[in-house]
């Protein structure tokens, strides 16, 4: 009897780490790099700047000083990584940006 419970718990728990499952990277967001964000130029308009880059990934409906250009990625159902890049404006003209971009971007 011992040993037929001891043999259910040992299939029970290998259930767990199932061989062969395969498991997708994920990617979502703008993948943006530095040679993108040199086409950006003092003054250029909102339209110019999301020629550049593509469409934000988030927009604040408050303050339109700011769009949010994130990209993550997870490799094989591991650690999330993100890159971030935030860019300003006055007005509808562009003003600066701000990065924090992945060492590697695995999409490319």
């Amino acid at each position: 009897m011992k040993s037929v419970l001891a043999l259910s718990l040992a299939l029970l728990m290998t259930g767990c780490v199932f061989p062969g499952v395969y498991r997708i990277d994920v990617q979502q967001g703008n993948i943006l790099d530095e040679e993108d964000l040199a086409r950006l130029e003092s003054g250029m308009s909102r339209s110019d700047v999301r020629d550049a880059l593509g469409s934000p990934i988030m927009l604040n409906p408050v303050d339109d000083s700011r769009e949010y250009y994130v990209y993550t990625y997870q490799e094989d159902g591991g650690e999330i990584r993100e890159q971030r890049v935030v860019v300003y404006y006055e007005g509808d003209q562009y003003s600066h940006y701000e990065a924090n971009l992945l060492d590697e971007t695995p999409a490319y």
